[in-house]
């Protein structure tokens, strides 16, 4: 109950902080509503405090970073005390910081220091939004102290210390507490070997051989200085982008602890029994496959064999290191409280993720829609759930939890607990998943989740117009270009390929866009889909005059007439001004329903679709709906049949009239991939759900 409490104390704070900052989107948060300065720096307060911090304090000046906190920024240092950092050197047998090296005192160093301002109070997730130093996330959550206070905890171990937390300084906030923070640099694997609760899955995990299939951890060969810093035009904006900082790989799993396999018969040791489930399972998936060799239990390593198929799907490609990164990210400013870009209580923010089982991913929901939440718990996240009108499959609970003798975060990956099985069955292939496939851009390329780039910088806050921030650090943070090579699955020549940071108020679904740039011949492979048949594939973006004209092909077959990114959906092109549009108020929620299938079956037949009604922007703390605008709409790539077995390919090629617009500008938003039990809908007064 206390911790109940502590978190809507929390909220409502958080809401009286953030609230101030969102009256313009061109206006930058005036630092006085945040916090009350002391007139130090961050250098200062350490050494202004040897009683409390002096042993900390020698071991940033060793790191050579005290310099760095005297100058103007936006930190956040966790500071261990004096007894703090003396339990530590006597947990590794040293007696004085002396005894450390100079790289020792870095790693400390960089491990308490966060490029980012956060009090408790916007700690809310389960782990810090931004990474630390090192490049590593903050584990955090609610805990008490000595004296029964509501404090929050790091990695399950280090409290904040209540009486002093939350203290400012002119360039950070200050966050005493009472542990050394250590992040392991084991592997995932490791980490998966050294926890008994998870034994059953570890043994499988080897006996199958997929443990050698996640061991990558970061491209060495990767020199992000040797790249120049691209500067574009977008629209009306100047921007720069830089290439990403690192190339690392990453993985995150998903682990049914032994007393769910216990629950169902299978005991510790007993591999045969969890080979048996999988049989169970997958031999329904895949028939064809029953009786080859390889699918027997002699054979666990063959990639056809049920129980390696079985592990492979608890992977995804990708580093995720809390469960605010498996959906949409969490805002909390304004008008919005939850997923950005999702009308929380239409439609459940999801993702979906692909795993290490060729050609399948996982669905990951965050459960919001009251009418429908079945068992789930509002606000937690499951794993391929399904619970509305058609089906009611309650899908699997993901545990956020933070464990104080449990480490769950690698230097390659992070593993969750799951309350049941993890499987891509029949009825997860041909009824949880059987739907509209919706995903941004951003969760396509599994490089982008891995590096930290998908929600950069502060959405809240447009950079200034005219000259672009161009500094090693810009204040309101990055946008990025990719050189070829760097995203896996993805082919281009004469562009450059560009992921704008996230911004609240632009036309741009969760508030970020990929543009192309140039004579573009662009190639990228489709996210899998579920099963065989006949598909639609989308393309979500907004329509702006600066833009150009492209080709579609699909498996490299050109797909109908070009598309054209200057023409709105009131244009001659599409439906004139048989209908209108306004964001606000949306004109669109007082049409019937008559009105909306007849509009829909006149853009189908044209190969476009208006916009979800559950998706926003916002802008002067307004909801705006995409659907209503008469730029942001959707249109049909290919229809076509798709092998599930089979990798499949879109790619777009200039077709604009020399340098249109601002060099052929290409905006990539969202993607959807669209089964015919959803699109096929053909009879009068039919339509497909507009969410």
């Amino acid at each position: 109950m206390k911790k109940s409490i502590y978190h809507i104390m929390s909220l409502f704070g958080l809401l009286a902080i953030l609230m101030p900052s969102v009256s313009s989107c061109n206006a930058e948060p005036d630092s006085d509503n945040f916090y009350t300065f002391t007139g130090e720096m961050a250098s200062s307060y350490l050494k202004n405090r040897p009683e409390k911090f002096s042993e900390f304090t020698q071991i940033v000046e060793r790191a050579g970073l005290m310099d760095l906190l005297s100058t103007y920024g936006h930190y956040t240092c966790f500071v261990p005390d004096n007894n703090a950092v003396n339990n530590y050197l006597k947990g590794i047998g040293k007696q004085s910081v002396d005894e450390l090296s100079d790289a020792d005192c870095d790693t400390i160093a960089r491990t308490h220091l966060i490029s980012n301002m956060y009090t408790t109070m916007e700690m809310t997730q389960d782990r810090l939004a931004t990474a630390n130093m090192l490049g590593r996330y903050i584990a955090t959550s609610s805990g008490f102290d000595e004296n029964e206070n509501a404090v929050i905890m790091l990695e399950g171990i280090a409290k904040i210390y209540f009486s002093t937390q939350d203290d400012s300084v002119e360039n950070g906030i200050m966050q005493p507490i009472d542990r050394v923070i250590e992040k392991s640099n084991n592997y995932i694997s490791d980490l998966l070997r050294d926890n008994p609760k998870i034994s059953i899955f570890y043994d499988a995990l080897r006996a199958t051989g997929v443990i050698d299939d996640i061991l990558k951890v970061e491209d060495e060969t990767w020199d992000s200085k040797s790249y120049p810093k691209y500067y574009y035009k977008s629209h009306t904006w100047n921007e720069v982008a830089w290439v990403p900082d690192t190339k690392k790989y990453g993985y995150t799993v998903f682990v049914e602890p032994n007393d769910v396999y216990e629950r169902r018969g299978i005991a510790k040791g007993d591999l045969h029994a969890l080979y048996n489930l999988a049989c169970e399972i997958y031999d329904p998936v895949y028939p064809e496959d029953v009786n080859k060799e390889g699918h027997s239990f002699e054979n666990l390593t063959d990639s056809i064999n049920p129980l390696h198929r079985y592990v492979q799907y608890h992977i995804l490609k990708r580093y995720v290191a809390g469960t605010s990164d498996l959906t949409p990210m969490d805002v909390n400013i304004g008008v919005v409280k939850g997923a950005f870009g999702f009308e929380e209580s239409l439609i459940n923010p999801i993702d979906w993720h692909q795993t290490l089982l060729p050609h399948t991913m996982i669905k990951v929901e965050k459960a919001t829609v009251t009418e429908y939440l079945g068992r789930a718990t509002k606000g937690e996240r499951y794993i391929n759930r399904r619970f509305d009108n058609n089906y009611q499959i309650e899908g699997i609970h993901i545990d956020p939890t933070v464990e104080s003798d449990v480490i769950h975060d690698g230097i390659n990956g992070h593993y969750f607990y799951v309350n049941d099985i993890v499987a891509f069955s029949y009825d997860v292939q041909n009824k949880v998943q059987n739907m509209r496939i919706r995903m941004d851009f951003s969760t396509v390329f599994p490089e982008v989740i891995t590096n930290g780039l998908r929600f950069e910088g502060n959405p809240e806050v447009d950079d200034p117009a005219g000259v672009p921030d161009d500094s090693a650090t810009p204040k309101n943070g990055r946008n990025y270009y990719f050189p070829l090579g760097y995203l896996d699955g993805v082919t281009f020549s004469n562009c450059y390929v560009v992921l704008r940071r996230p911004h609240i108020n632009f036309w741009s679904w969760q508030g970020d866009e990929w543009n192309l740039f140039g004579d573009y011949d662009f190639t990228f492979r489709l996210p899998p889909i579920p099963y065989s048949g006949d598909w639609q594939v989308r393309l979500g973006f907004c329509a702006i005059e600066t833009r150009g004209v492209m080709q579609v092909y699909f498996d490299g077959v050109p797909q109908g007439i070009p598309l054209d990114m200057t023409k709105y959906l009131d244009s001659d092109l599409y439906i004139g001004d048989r209908f209108e549009f306004d964001e606000s108020p949306n004109l669109y929620d007082n049409m019937t329903d008559e009105e909306k299938a007849e509009e829909q079956k006149l853009l189908k037949n044209l190969g476009a679709y208006r916009a979800p009604r559950s998706l926003f922007h916002f802008s002067t703390n307004q909801k705006l709906f995409f659907v209503g605008n008469n730029r942001t709409y959707r249109r049909i790539l290919c229809q076509a049949y798709m092998d599930a077995t089979q990798d499949h390919f879109i790619r777009f090629r200039v077709a604009s009239d020399g340098k249109q617009g601002n060099n052929n500008e290409f905006m990539l938003d969202y993607l959807e991939m669209v089964p015919k039990s959803v699109y096929g809908v053909d009879g009068d007064g039919e339509m497909e759900d507009d969410l």
